[in-house]
């Protein structure tokens, strides 16, 4: 593969990411809640069994400073809330409430309305071998935002 059709490629996924990032996040507000792309970065993180700060700044690739004024916001309005941590008194979990559930619900079908139009637009079985070459590209993440 020449630089120039590396590039284009390097192009073309950045591209593709970014515009599912932000449809997701306008199928988010469309559905009736506050749209901010990192809220969905970390709900992602959270509701794999809960997150303290700490995993979720690592998570997200920012300072635990920059995590905690996140999770602030997020309990302020009701989507995640702080409890006591069953193996470290010192550390507070991090869970999602029904709200913070709902709104990754709300994230995960305004994903499958994309993922729909673009089978619609290049076939079903050919998204598919595309979903699993990327597997294989990049099988652990991480998914985070591109702050």
């Amino acid at each position: 593969m020449q630089n120039s059709e590396a590039l284009s490629l390097s192009f073309a996924l950045l591209a593709t990411a970014g515009e599912l990032v932000r449809r997701i996040n306008d199928g988010v507000v469309a559905r009736g809640f506050e749209g901010r792309s990192a809220y969905g970065f970390a709900f992602t993180r959270i509701a794999a069994g809960g997150a303290t700060v700490s995993d979720l700044a690592g998570h997200l690739g920012v300072t635990k400073q920059a995590a905690s004024q996140l999770v602030d916001e997020l309990v302020r309005k009701g989507y995640v809330e702080r409890r006591p941590h069953p193996r470290d008194a010192r550390a507070r979990l991090l869970v999602l409430t029904e709200r913070g559930w709902a709104n990754t619900r709300a994230a995960e079908e305004a994903a499958a309305d994309v993922v729909r139009e673009w089978s619609a637009l290049v076939g079903e079985e050919e998204l598919r071998a595309l979903g699993r070459q990327l597997l294989r590209i990049a099988p652990n993440g991480p998914i985070r935002p591109s702050w």
